[in-house]
């Protein structure tokens, strides 16, 4: 590649120089994944047979220097090497004005195909409704007062799916616009009106993912201050102003190189990743657990005798050991609401997993209810149930059941604490406003339930 200026480029004047190489280190080491973890996750997947969640969390990786999600520590001690590697810079420095230019260049093209990756990452996620799900029956079961403000703010987006697929849509649409130079600056605009309020919402209702899309803004600023100053000067100064100056040239081989490159870039987080997100959204969505709950027997169902010990429990608003009610899930899940307050799961950050246990959506940022995945053996009619909360998982219940009917299920067994129980469950035959909203044609439609 050569590069070619149109017209006079400006010189650097030293204190842009010295600013620009904290800014050019600082942001390469942010956005180049030079942490060995990375290279340690992509080698530990199939790096040919990827499944939508390796791709996204290869996407969403950002450099960190100790366990957990990176943090604002991370990028203080990301600033501090590149304070020492540009005064490093420059006392070595005697390049001229056009390889500042030309770093400058680079470094935007790298920030709008790491912002890019970023942003298509979750738009797909969001298009496809997987980021925030429709509320499972535990959650419609769940005083609104139980849920943390994260909780409510994504069970509040998982109920307009057609909202989260436009949200999705408008991030898929920014990031092919950071993928081209002409319309990169357009794109970055976009972006930080966009995920701004991302990123104040994170704040607001406590989301864990504040930290990343701050860095996601600071990329957008980084890729728009390129055209910021000539933006300012034209539209809002309304002074006369020169294009840019500085224009990268591709020949020879270089040129198809680029174009290879591209094109991959395109197929592949894209294409293929859309196609795969798509696919996913129908057999595998990765905020609920994957594996399938005994046949016919999902809904809410209230507890109509329950046994402690041979001692039949009556109903009571304080009875801390009795049950209120139980929800079984469309996939191996079991829910039971009583008076004890269930361990808070307090994880707010988005997380995408493959494996079942890690799949926590349904309990993070809830108080209202246990909540134990199950193993049916069909044969001997025996449920194996696990508390799902991770510090809770040596919790297990054995219970047998029978179905005398479609509307009641009839359970029997052992608790963790060793006592006896014996649990006759009958179905509620339930209507959900949200259901009954959405078969309605306008909003003046009468509501009967």
């Amino acid at each position: 590649m050569s590069n070619v200026t149109i017209g006079e480029t400006p010189a650097w004047k030293d204190y842009e120089k010295i600013g620009f190489r904290i800014f050019f280190i600082y942001f390469l080491l942010q956005a180049l994944p030079l942490d060995w973890k990375f290279y340690s996750y992509l080698f530990s997947t199939r790096l040919f047979h990827l499944h939508y969640e390796d791709i996204f969390n290869l996407a969403n990786y950002t450099t960190r220097f100790g366990a957990g999600p990176a943090g604002y520590k991370d990028w203080t001690i990301l600033l501090a090497i590149a304070i020492v590697g540009a005064g490093i810079w420059t006392y070595a420095d005697r390049q001229p004005t056009r390889a500042y230019d030309a770093a400058y260049y680079w470094l935007r093209v790298i920030l709008r195909y790491r912002l890019a990756l970023a942003v298509i990452a979750y738009g797909f996620l969001k298009f496809f409704a997987l980021q925030a799900p429709y509320p499972s029956i535990s959650s419609l079961n769940t005083p609104y007062g139980d849920f943390t403000r994260w909780k409510l703010f994504s069970l509040s987006l998982g109920i307009v799916p057609s909202y989260e697929l436009f949200l999705g849509l408008v991030e898929i649409i920014i990031g092919a616009l950071l993928l081209f130079r002409k319309t990169a600056s357009i794109g970055a605009f976009i972006f930080l009106i966009f995920c701004g309020n991302i990123f104040v919402s994170n704040l607001a209702y406590d989301g864990g993912d504040q930290v990343y899309s701050g860095l996601l803004i600071t990329y957008a600023l980084a890729i728009l201050s390129f055209d910021l100053q000539r933006i300012i000067r034209l539209l809002i100064l309304q002074q006369p102003t020169a294009a840019a100056t500085f224009k990268p040239v591709f020949d020879g081989a270089k040129r198809y190189g680029r174009l290879v490159l591209k094109t991959a870039f395109l197929l592949y987080f894209i294409v293929i990743y859309g196609l795969k997100t798509g696919a996913g959204a129908k057999s595998d969505p990765y905020q609920y657990p994957g594996s399938k709950g005994l046949p016919a027997i999902s809904g809410l169902y209230n507890v109509a005798t329950f046994v402690l010990n041979g001692d039949t429990l009556a109903y009571s608003l304080t009875d801390s050991l009795r049950w209120n009610n139980v929800v079984f899930e469309k996939w191996n899940t079991l829910s039971i609401r009583s008076n004890t307050p269930a361990r808070i799961d307090s994880n707010n950050q988005h997380l995408v997993s493959r494996d079942n246990v890690e799949r926590l959506y349904e309990i993070e940022g809830n108080s209202g209810r246990h909540y134990y995945s199950y193993n049916a053996d069909t044969v001997q009619q025996l449920l194996t149930l696990q508390n799902r909360h991770p510090d809770l998982s040596a919790e297990t219940l054995l219970l047998h059941y029978s179905r005398p009917d479609k509307d009641r299920v009839i359970l029997s067994g052992t608790t963790y604490g060793k006592d006896s129980i014996y649990v006759v469950l009958e179905k509620v035959k339930k209507t959900y406003l949200l259901e009954e909203a959405a078969k309605g044609s306008g909003r003046n439609r009468k509501l009967k339930l």
